[in-house]
Formats: C-alpha cells, structure tokens, sequence
C-alpha cells in the first residue's frame, strides 16, 4: 500500500473526525477525569495512544477493530458545522500548567470573547502574557517521519537529551481537546515556592467552594447528559500532592450523582522519593495514605499505579523492565509507560463485542472489601519472530516475568485473590503451536487449539484455583513518537530481537497486563499505617491546618489496618 499521512500529523488528529473513526451506536462509554500535574503526563501518553490507534496499522492493513474507540471519544460540531471527534475528558490542573495550550483548547476557535462595552469613559486593559511554545520540541510536534523501504511512513524517535525539556504534559499532546475539558485551579500555582496544592486538606476545599464544585457538576452534567449508555467513570488522580483531596471529592461527589455507575480510580505517584527533600516526602505519606482509604470508600475500585518500590518512606530503587530503558527521575517515561500499562488492563471494558463492564470487573476483583487492586505487566512482551505464543509462556516460568507497577513490591510468593489478565499484539497466527507434526510436544500449552485454550491454562498453572478473567487481543499497543524511544531490542513492530535495526522507532507493541487482588497489599497496606503511626504531627502542624483534624487521623490509622486485614492469606473466592 502506498505512504499516506504520518499517523500522528496534523490531519490526521483524533480532533477532526475521520471516514469510519467512530462506531454506530452500542458503545458503553466512560467519562475519564485527569486531577493533577503527573495525571497530565499519563493522560497526554495514555490519549496519544488512543489516537494513534485510530489510524492505520504499522504495516497499513486495517485495525482488528477490537477496541471501541466510542467508549472514551465523543463526536461533536464546531459553531462552524465541523464534525469532531474528541475525548470524553474532565481535566484538572493549577495555574501555569498548560503552557502554551489554551484552556478552551485549540479545536473550537469559536469561543471569542465579546469585547463590546457600554462604559464610554477612559479603558486601560490589562493582558497576562502568554505563555510561549517550548521552542526546542518543535520537531518533536512536527510530521516528521521516515519513508521506508516497504512504503510505510514511520515517525522518527525523538532525540535523546530533547525529553530532558519537557516541562509539562501540554508540550507532548497530540489530541485535540473539548473546550469544556480543562479546567483551572487559578487559586494555586503550578511552579513556584508558595501557592503549591500540597495536602490533601487543602485539595478537599476546592472542592468545597462553590466556584470549582460548580464547574466540575456542570461539566460531568454536559458529558454525561449526551451519553446513552454510560458505563462509568475513569480517574486519574495524583496521589503524592493535594490532588489526593481534590480526588476524594470527586469520587463522592460521583457516588452521590451517578449511583450505580462504576467508578475506577487510578492512583498515580512519580518517581521515587527524593530523600533530600523530608517536608515533601512526609506529604506525600500523608496524602497518599488520605488518599486511599478516602477513594477507597467513594470508587468501586483503586489502583495504585507507580515506578517507585513501595509506597512509604522507606527508600527503595525503581522497578526494573528486562526489555525496555528508562530514566526514573523523567516523568515524560515514567507516564509513558504507566500509560501503556493503563492502556492495557482497561481493554476489558473498551471492547466492542465480550465487553466487561467496569462495574463487573470492579465486583470480579473487589469481594469481601478487596477494593484496592494492583497492576503487573510485561512490557514489552518478549515474543521472538519465528515463536509461537506457547513457546514464550513456557520459557516465562521458570522466571518471574511481571514487573510491579503499584509500588507494593514483588508479588511473587504471595496468594492471590482474583485476577484479570490482557495479553495484546500477538498475531492469529502465533497464539498455538507450530511445531511439524510428529514432534514431542515440550508442555501442556503446546496441544492447546487456540490461543484462548493458552493463556487460560497458562494462568490455571500459575495461579490455581484462582478466579481468573483473561483477554487476548491481536491489536497492539501504540508507542509511536512522541511516546519516548525506550525500546533498544525490539523491530519496529516491538519483537524482540538480539539485533534490532537501527531505522525509524518502535511504533507499535505487545504487552501483557495484570490487575491483581493479592495478600501482598497485606503488608504494603499494614507497613503505611505503621509509617504513619510512628510519625509526630507536631512537626508536621502545617498539613494538619490545612483542614485534617487528628480525629482524621486516628479514623485514617484504623481504616488503613482494616482494610489491610482484608487481604491476609486465606481461603479465596473459588474455594
């Protein structure tokens, strides 16, 4: 097939709807809500994403149509008569977040506002400066690309050093938004010593004044009236600032309005602590201990989702991915690949046929006030050109192939409740055998007759007598630039090899992704409670003013080990 557009260009943007982009009715769609700086970067990666996977496949053919783009996108028209097709996305952030992205977003240039007045005396007008486009990334947001060999456009991998520049996640997204997704928080400032949103009291209040509550009840009021089968809602929320407090709110304010509704919440950290920084890292306790137990009672279920290795104060290195190179103390690769993640265990409920709803995954992995999950993946999945889906599983167990993503330690050795498991990128043609006939089968997975057959067995061994809901899916996930260049043994299909071409970036691969509700948040959660019991709020007395009362506290030390306590070892659900 001849070369078309780079999959990312301009024109071909998820803003302007496009011939076959949206699904004709049926889809069950899911407002999503970004609160915070680091949700930003995981959300501008996680859209990017989407986006990508709009357009054409890697090698031109079309998409297996698997995902159901419908459930996160909504059409719509400018006052222009132009169809658009744009996230379902609430998205909240603090003064001098954006950038050089306007808050009305860049779609809708309707919204002009009326500069006729009545007053005929002397006018003085007063103009904050803009702030200017991040000149070094300008590549980055170009077209740039690669025509190769086979007639297919690849965009180029961006430099390295150029990800170092990346202020804030407005410099890196490519999707048009809604001008009624972003909204402001102009009370508190993005960069700077003072007016920072740092505890979880001060995140509660700002959504206790009437200014931001109603803009957030209107918005979730326009997204989900024009809805015909809302399924959920989808948060993404800081855990490690005072955006912890602004996602409690939410999820209550949610639980009160759309009762029935599911509500999954993702609670995201950066990088590990910075142990030279003590009054930061004593709030980032506290807010995310707050943070949790207060989602926990509001959503049907959370999800811890970060890079670093616990989530106390106790300084442990980042984890570790056998395939893939990144820089910890970057948020632009920590987001990226917390969004891959992300983009793989919310398949479940974004399919277009076997859809699982969110409230059903939610009550298949929260029994008994499981609510709290974690997240596991293998990325990239380490397919080799040549093997077939058994093969790898095979050499897989004898390792301990998933690397942790909710910064509550390896899982390995530790029971497990329930599980639901996606496998994506893996061709028809690799999910069985392909040994010639007549040759000893090396195990089990090798009679299966079809790549459902292995993976169902494959978890049946790992983890048996274990409620399991697993997906196999051929579509990919997508890792074209501006997603960052981490990839350094894999084609630009993501297969693993021991000598990979040095042309264009990996635009696409397969990933194995796991929700899990085990006994190892017995510990994780018990070893927070202890961290902050042990701690002396008197030197502590600024995040106490900012609205936590210490009956908050002592409520919050017995929620922590109650709900520990539903995750020691015992008797699981299929027993």
């Amino acid at each position: 097939m001849g070369a078309g557009p780079a999959p990312w260009a301009p024109e071909a943007l998820s803003g302007v709807l496009r011939s076959g982009a949206a699904m004709a009715g049926g889809a069950r769609e899911v407002l999503t809500l970004q609160l915070g700086h680091f949700s930003g970067f995981v959300g501008a990666h996680w859209w990017n994403q989407q986006d990508a996977a709009l357009g054409r496949t890697t090698e031109g053919e079309e998409s297996p149509g698997e995902l159901c783009p419908d459930v996160l996108f909504r059409t719509g028209r400018t006052l222009h008569g132009q169809e658009t097709y744009t996230p379902r996305l609430i998205l909240m952030d603090l003064k001098g977040s954006l950038n050089s992205l306007k808050e009305e977003g860049g779609l809708y240039k309707d919204r002009h506002p009326d500069t006729t007045v009545a007053w005929q005396g002397k006018l003085t007008t007063h103009r904050e400066e803009a702030y200017p486009k991040n000149p070094n990334l300008q590549d980055l947001l170009s077209a740039e690309g690669v025509l190769s060999t086979d007639g297919v456009w690849r965009a180029k991998p961006i430099e390295n050093g150029k990800e170092n520049i990346i202020r804030v996640w407005s410099d890196f997204l490519r999707v048009h938004l809604h001008p009624r997704s972003i909204c402001v928080i102009q009370k508190y400032n993005h960069d700077g010593e003072t007016g920072r949103l740092e505890a979880f009291g001060q995140g509660e209040s700002v959504l206790k004044e009437p200014r931001y509550l109603e803009e957030l009840e209107d918005r979730l009021h326009f997204y989900v009236e024009e809805c015909d089968y809302l399924q959920g809602f989808q948060i993404l929320c800081d855990l490690h600032d005072g955006f912890s407090g602004v996602g409690a709110k939410t999820a209550e304010l949610l639980q009160d309005e759309y009762s029935g509704r599911g509500v999954i919440t993702w609670g995201l950290l950066p990088g590990p602590c910075n142990l030279g920084e003590p009054q930061k890292n004593i709030y980032r306790l506290l807010n995310t201990a707050f943070g949790l137990v207060h989602l926990t009672g509001y959503s049907s279920l959370v999800c811890p989702l970060s890079l670093g290795g616990n989530l106390g104060l106790r300084p442990k290195p980042p984890v570790n991915f056998p395939n893939l190179h990144y820089d910890a103390t970057l948020p632009f690769h920590c987001s990226a690949i917390l969004a891959t993640a992300l983009d793989t265990v919310t398949a479940p409920y974004r399919l277009c046929s076997s859809m699982v709803p969110m409230a059903h995954l939610a009550d298949l992995l929260s029994f008994s006030g499981k609510k709290v999950v974690t997240a596991e993946a293998i990325i990239p999945f380490p397919l080799v050109p040549g093997q077939s889906l058994p093969d790898t599983l095979v050499q897989l167990e004898g390792d301990t192939p998933w690397t942790p993503l909710s910064a509550c330690g390896d899982s390995a050795g530790s029971q497990c409740f329930a599980q639901s498991v996606v496998l994506r990128g893996i061709d028809r043609a690799s999910h069985t055998s392909n040994l010639n006939p007549g040759t000893p089968l090396p195990s089990g997975l090798h009679t299966c007759a079809s790549g459902e057959e292995v993976l169902a067995q494959y978890l049946q061994h790992q983890h048996p007598r274990v409620l399991s809901s697993s997906h196999l899916l051929r579509t990919p996930c997508r890792v074209a630039p501006p997603y960052p260049h981490l990839f350094s043994s894999c084609s630009y299909k993501g297969m693993a090899l021991d000598c990979p071409p040095k042309c264009a970036a990996v635009q696409s691969i397969p990933v194995f992704g796991a929700l899990r509700s085990s006994s190892s948040l017995h510990q994780t959660l018990g070893d927070l409670a202890e961290e902050l019991n042990r701690l002396d709020l008197r030197r502590w007395a600024s995040f106490m003013d900012a609205g936590v009362e210490q009956d908050d506290m002592e409520e919050l030390l017995q929620d922590l080990y109650n709900l520990a306590q539903c995750y020691q070892e015992g008797v699981s659900l299929s027993n």
